[in-house]
């Protein structure tokens, strides 16, 4: 078996400025990624960092039905735009089976004592396909990618040992 991870995002230009890096080292490392995308983004940065696509709305209305990751990334600005991806996030910091690594600014303060500051640390090859997935996209920070990338996460003791604890 596999582990799988799925990215939930916005747009595809937010899972790659946020996640990009840590998307490749995780395909390079043999995981399953799939990212579901709420808008109608060219998917071809995403495909250039090895992860599979989906619409997030399809995804949401079968959530039950789709097998459970061992590992779930969600943006924070989805918790406003659809009740669902927070009820989803907090089900899964509840049954503790599910690593969640949230990024972004706005986190809603129940999730803060439930998650922890995290740090991956891109491969070389993981900088060097981020930059090209953002210069797909268009994006002005392709030239400057981090050596890291920072969320939050909940459930640190996991299969995530490319995560770990911020200081």
């Amino acid at each position: 078996m596999r582990y799988r991870l799925d990215v939930v995002a916005p747009t595809v230009v937010d899972a790659v400025r946020c996640a990009g890096g840590w998307i490749y080292d995780r395909v390079m490392a043999g995981w399953d990624v799939t990212v579901l995308i709420a808008s109608q983004d060219d998917l071809r940065p995403l495909h250039i960092l090895g992860a599979q696509t989906l619409d997030l709305q399809s995804v949401l209305d079968e959530w039950e039905d789709r097998p459970h990751p061992q590992t779930v990334a969600v943006a924070a600005d989805l918790f406003d735009r659809d009740p669902r991806v927070l009820q989803h996030v907090r089900n899964a910091l509840d049954q503790g089976a599910t690593e969640v690594t949230l990024w972004g600014e706005r986190l809603p303060a129940e999730l803060d004592d439930s998650v922890d500051a995290a740090a991956h640390h891109l491969s070389a090859a993981a900088r060097a396909f981020k930059s090209r997935a953002l210069a797909a996209a268009n994006d002005p920070g392709a030239d400057s990618v981090d050596v890291s990338e920072t969320f939050r996460c909940g459930m640190m003791a996991s299969v995530a040992a490319d995560l770990i604890p911020a200081s």
